[in-house]
């Protein structure tokens, strides 16, 4: 094995293959390898300049070298294993299990490397990365996935992109370290008890990212910092916004709005969701029922609210736009079978926001029909993108196989509009309400919702291992439907206690948005027509006083709640902005040395300041919430309490138990 030195890199050859490790960043290294001639130009995730740094250094000896920038160190001996430390402790190691290493205690007959690629026929390398596992290790991040578990040791996640399944394959570890798998396609990673396995389906090279420190804050600002961190989240968002599946006809929304307004109750954003449009990829109003969009933004701008607009990316066929963008090479191809990857309200395929002519194509239609109406951001759906059928070996985009990037179309989808909106001038003002993220999406200004879940206890439970998963994943601005998105029946009084108790846990949340689907689905469409935007079905109504006086009162008095506390979660915000830190907390991340605090899952922190207990029971009316050490006050009643305790908390319908630090 020789090694040798590439600037500030160390590299080495082991027959076919090529290591490179380099320092990048604050603390962190990246490491790559290869068994094609050179590396790929792809930085993917690491796409922010990165300065030369003066802690960096390299060591080569006879038997192995090492590599170290500030307190990360890599050491790799005369196989090739590398095992890295955190100021002088071993933290991450590769899984080694072959007899090509006779005086390693690993050494084993099993023919297990730490680095196993098996070529694809025709094509390039299925690769797997395996570690040690460590005992008493948790895990963390990794971007939004439908269970209720926060630690992640143990589970098996699938990287790749579903409808409320957001794959940001950033890890955060107890033992003081964060890891980036910077690949962009689609695999798994399985952390086990006895190993830690990292597969690709398809990749030209390894690609991953580590950096060490001394709590998590300091892991999230490192990989922020290389990643990039959300713009300046816009103002007068902070507040309530509306929402439903869906709003029909331009005097709807208006309608919606003059209420609120003849109610004296502060409207920040009203949504206009899906099939306001005539066939999907007119990305365009249905002037029937939408006959002045100019008139009705300038009408809500008036009244102190911004307007939001869905937008698809999928193209039916029968879409006055279809025939140019296929011509042209605008959308996602399909390797075999019906050329189709979308199926919903039309045969359909999806534009393909790899291919940067395509990006400017959707930007160029979006201005035309929606952003010179005065419409101020988009609500980017769809964004995995939602296929028909998740058959990913079938599709394939201008970079490359979906089963070798697809990961990041969202983060792509996101660009169109950031770059589009920077065009006009639009340099703080940017924000796009988005489906689904990879790593680096915070820095075009996406806001995650997590997507269509069940109007649950259980999946509201869920959503708060989500969102705070999704902000250890450097993704700081998140929201969920409240409520959850699929209703059955509107008028079921279990749902409406969901209602209230998700109304009051995103309270505390970075973004407070009424939607869903309000069942059951029986209001007439308002046209016949197998198009355009009278002939899909719509929910019921979903505004404060959609659900009778007693919950009315209770949102409304949670809404001045949220409304007193603008000025805290617009601090927290910049903080995002500046540092990477999530406005979702884990109570770990507070409070790194409670050892109690790794263990509590069922409540968090809302920045610095806010503990809070959501209920995630029907009928529940107390809940038992823990206090680490400080002095803590009740929102409910004043009451100072002395920390380092579980304290028993009363909850009854109108609010859940709430302290603020002090």
């Amino acid at each position: 094995m020789r090694f040798w030195k590439e600037e500030q890199s160390l590299v080495w050859k082991h027959g076919y293959e090529t290591v490179m490790v380099t320092p990048w960043g604050k603390n962190a290294l990246r490491v790559r390898a290869t068994k094609y001639p050179k590396f790929t130009e792809h930085d993917w995730a690491l796409e922010e300049p990165v300065p030369v740094s003066d802690d960096a250094s390299v060591e080569i000896g006879d038997g192995g070298a090492a590599v170290t920038n500030g307190r990360l160190c890599l050491k790799v001996d005369g196989s090739g294993i590398m095992t890295f430390y955190r100021d002088g402790k071993k933290i991450l190691k590769e899984y080694h299990r072959d007899y090509d290493q006779p005086s390693c205690r690993e050494s084993r007959c099993l023919k297990i490397r730490g680095r196993e690629y098996k070529a694809i026929v025709g094509g390039d390398y299925a690769l797997k990365v395996r570690f040690e596992s460590n005992d008493g290790e948790k895990i963390y991040g990794m971007g939004q996935y439908q269970q209720p578990y926060l630690d992640l040791k143990g589970c098996t996640l699938e990287l790749a992109q579903r409808n409320s399944q957001v794959s940001v394959p950033f890890a955060v570890s107890s033992l003081g370290y964060g890891f980036l798998w910077n690949h962009p396609g689609v695999g798994s990673v399985v952390f086990g008890k006895n190993y830690t396995e990292w597969e690709a389906k398809a990749a030209k090279q390894m690609d991953y990212w580590i950096t060490a420190d001394e709590n998590p804050a300091k892991l999230l600002e490192n990989y922020t910092e290389v990643t990039g961190r959300a713009p300046a989240f816009p103002e007068g968002l902070l507040g309530l916004w509306q929402c439903k599946l869906r709003y029909r006809t331009q005097e709807e929304v208006l309608g919606v709005a003059r209420k609120y307004k003849e109610l004296n109750i502060p409207l920040d954003v009203i949504v206009i969701d899906f099939f306001h449009w005539t066939r999907q990829g007119d990305w365009k109003f249905d002037k029937e029922y939408w006959p002045d969009p100019k008139a009705m933004c300038d009408e809500l701008h008036a009244m102190g609210t911004k307007v939001v607009v869905s937008v698809w990316p999928s193209v039916d066929k029968k879409s006055e736009n279809f025939w140019e963008m296929s011509e042209r090479g605008l959308l996602i191809q399909t390797e075999r079978g019906s050329n189709q990857t979308y199926d919903f309200q039309g045969d359909c395929l999806e534009i393909d926001v790899t291919n940067p002519e395509a990006r400017a194509y959707l930007w160029e239609k979006c201005k035309k029909n929606y952003y010179d109406y005065g419409i101020d951001m988009f609500w980017l759906d769809n964004a995995e993108p939602d296929y028909g059928v998740y058959d990913f070996d079938n599709y394939r985009y201008q970079l490359g196989s979906a089963l070798e990037v697809s990961s990041i179309y969202p983060k792509l989808y996101a660009k169109t509009f950031y770059d589009g909106l920077k065009a006009e001038g639009r340099d703080e003002e940017i924000l796009h309400l988005i489906r689904c993220g990879w790593a680096g999406s915070q820095k075009y200004g996406a806001l995650l919702w997590s997507g269509d879940v069940p109007s649950t206890f259980e999946s509201m439970r869920d959503q708060l291992a989500a969102g705070l998963n999704m902000g250890l994943a450097g993704i700081p601005w998140w929201t969920t439907d409240i409520g959850g998105f699929m209703t059955d029946d509107v008028k079921d009084e279990a749902f409406r206690e969901l209602l209230l108790r998700w109304f009051e846990f995103a309270v505390f949340s970075p973004v407070l948005r009424m939607h869903g689907d309000r069942g059951p689905h029986d209001i007439p469409p308002l046209s016949d027509k197998e198009w355009g935007g009278g002939s899909l079905y719509t929910g019921h109504e979903n505004e404060l006083w959609s659900y009778g006086e007693e919950a009315f009162a209770i949102m409304k008095k949670q809404l001045e709640l949220r409304l007193s506390i603008k000025p805290y979660v617009a601090e927290l915000m910049q903080e995002a902005s500046d540092t990477g830190a999530p406005l979702l907390r884990t109570m770990f991340y507070e409070f790194p040395q409670d050892a109690h605090c790794w263990e509590t899952e069922d409540q968090y922190m809302f920045g610095d300041k806010y503990l809070v207990a959501p209920v995630f029971a029907l009928g529940q009316r107390e809940r038992e919430v823990y206090l680490p050490a400080g002095n803590w006050r009740s929102l409910a009643d004043g009451q100072l309490c002395e920390g380092g305790r579980t304290v028993l908390c009363s909850a009854p319908l109108e609010r859940i138990p709430v302290f603020e630090r002090v």
